[in-house]
């Protein structure tokens, strides 16, 4: 497999997980601007000031290469999509499509984490991940100082695995043995 036609978004009664699209910018500038402090210890890609002509053209980045499967960036939003409440996605890093597996990432706007939040997506995105997606195996890598992170990925059954040597804690779920693992789930709509 070497392309795939993603599904879109999926829908909870706290938030939406989606893929980016044009004029989002002005969202994920507000994000991310208002969150830089929160997010610079752990985010190499986080700036002190994002303009929003220079984050609409990361959203449209995260769009374009979503529609050729090379990297699947999801904007995680209010109900009403007039807030950006962070980010997250599937990564295939090293792996082509036909490995199914890839790694999750994650960021949480500084005014909703501590929140239980991360944790809500995160459970959000394997279980979408192993029933509406095509993946195998999901990874998820934290630094090994950001216990915040490493306590996420625990607390949603992900079982943890190694050190890596980039310095990075290393969790995963197998479809069919993470204990969320279920063909659909109550209370979220796949499109």
């Amino acid at each position: 497999m070497d392309y795939l036609i993603p599904p879109e978004r999926v829908e909870t009664p706290g938030f939406v997980l989606r893929s980016y699209e044009v004029n989002d910018g002005p969202l994920l500038a507000e994000a991310t601007n208002a969150s830089y402090e929160h997010l610079r210890a752990f985010m190499p890609w986080a700036r002190p000031h994002s303009t929003e002509a220079d984050a609409e053209r990361d959203a449209r980045r995260f769009r374009g290469r979503w529609l050729l499967s090379q990297d699947f960036t999801i904007a995680i939003v209010s109900p009403d999509g007039r807030r950006l409440l962070g980010g997250t996605g599937f990564h295939p890093r090293n792996d082509s499509l036909a490995a199914r597996r890839v790694e999750i990432g994650m960021w949480i706007r500084a005014d909703e984490a501590g929140r239980g939040l991360g944790s809500a997506v995160l459970r959000v995105m394997l279980r979408w991940g192993f029933s509406a997606w095509p993946w195998e195996e999901l990874i998820w890598r934290a630094a090994v100082n950001n216990v915040a992170s490493q306590r996420t990925a625990l607390a949603v059954g992900m079982e943890e695995e190694h050190d890596d040597p980039e310095g990075m804690r290393r969790f995963r779920a197998l479809r069919g043995s993470w204990p969320g693992s279920t063909p659909s789930f109550e209370g979220e709509v796949t499109r």
